[in-house]
Parts: C-alpha cells; sequence; structure tokens
C-alpha cells in the first residue's frame, strides 16, 4: 500500500477513450476548459504529487476524471484515485455536489465509478449516497463502484453504503480498460442481474 502512495505521480487516468470523449471539451461538464500542466506535478495526496491530468473537486485527498459519458444512454464512467475521508474531509459532499450533480442535471442515471486507485476509506454517515441513490433511482438508474480493494469494501458496509450503491464481489475483478464504453455498461448489467438470480435461488 505504501508503495502505490509513492508512485502515485506514475498513475494517470485512462485515456483510451480521449477520442470518443473528453471532459474538458465537453461544454455539460463540470471540468468544461479545465487545462493541465503536463510538465509540472502540482497536485498532491498529503505529501505526494499526482499526475497532473487528474482533476480537483474540492477534496484535499481524493481526486477523480471523468472519462466517458453519453448523454444518449445517460452513462457516465468515472475514476478516482487517493484517500476517500467522509469522516475529516466530507469528501461524498464535495464528489455529490461538484462532479455527480452537474452530470444529474444533464440526464446522466447510470454511474461506474472505478475505484482500484482508491487506497483507504474513512467514512461518516450515507446521507449523500442516500440523495444520490434517490435521485437517479427514480428513473431506474444505478450507481456502482467498481473494482475496491476488500478493506475499502469492508469500510464502506460499515456506513452502510451498500443501501444505496452498488457495491460487492460481484463488481470487483471487473476488467473494463481496453473494452468499449457500451461493452462496459452492458458488463456491469449483467453481473448486477446475476447476483439479484443468485439471491433469489
Amino acid at each position: 500500500m505504501v508503495e502505490s502512495v509513492k508512485l502515485m505521480h506514475t498513475i494517470e487516468p485512462y485515456y483510451k477513450w480521449r477520442d470518443i470523449y473528453s471532459a474538458e471539451t465537453d461544454e455539460r461538464s463540470p471540468f468544461y476548459k479545465r487545462e493541465y500542466n503536463e510538465f509540472a506535478y502540482t497536485q498532491k495526496i498529503y505529501n505526494y504529487f499526482i499526475h497532473p491530468q487528474w482533476d480537483d473537486f474540492g477534496s484535499s485527498t481524493l481526486y477523480a476524471k471523468i472519462l466517458y459519458v453519453d448523454y444518449s444512454t445517460k452513462f457516465a464512467v468515472i475514476e478516482l484515485i487517493g484517500e476517500w475521508n467522509d469522516c475529516l474531509h466530507n469528501d461524498i459532499m464535495f464528489f455529490k455536489r461538484e462532479v455527480i450533480e452537474p452530470l444529474i442535471e444533464n440526464g446522466i442515471e447510470y454511474y461506474a465509478v472505478a475505484c482500484e486507485n482508491v487506497l483507504n476509506f474513512h467514512g461518516s454517515d450515507d446521507c449523500y449516497y442516500e440523495e444520490w441513490q434517490e435521485e437517479v433511482s427514480t428513473y431506474g438508474g444505478w450507481i456502482c463502484f467498481i473494482n475496491l480493494f476488500k478493506h475499502v469494501e469492508d469500510e464502506m458496509h460499515d456506513v452502510g453504503i451498500q443501501f444505496h450503491v452498488n457495491i460487492g464481489p460481484h463488481l470487483n475483478e471487473v476488467h473494463w480498460r481496453g473494452r468499449k464504453p457500451q461493452h462496459l455498461f452492458d458488463e456491469i448489467e449483467r453481473r448486477m442481474n446475476s447476483s439479484v438470480r443468485q439471491l433469489r435461488y
């Protein structure tokens, strides 16, 4: 885990969908017209620099990248990096208000949040998760956190986030890099439907 933190400056947000979507050129994106300095590292998580392509949304320890948005299918993929700390920094409030709400306002109902680079989670309460879930489930949408570390997933369970966000073993080890976004959408739906069938029987 410590080694992962030391190497954070080398972890770049997934970039192979940039030919079909980039948040900084999307007029409806919260990161529209954002500029990036590829020659200087300025953003940090604690004392560790991170790659300049990650987007700051108000948290001091958690950063995001909107990798893909399709307004016709109402689907978004967001990648996160850092420490998710609701207890001290209320990260979910910043994430919900600054990243998610602009997407909801533009009709996005399905959210895949890639969490492979979320190293720790410190929970507080589930109010913002419940609010997010209520806003998207009205239209049949869903929120999925994919590829969580086991200890991060356990911490989220302790707070009750699983009652509002789809998390669990069926959404871990999702091999989404190198695939088309629509294939990821289909894979997540398949996994969720399979999990529901298993619970029924």
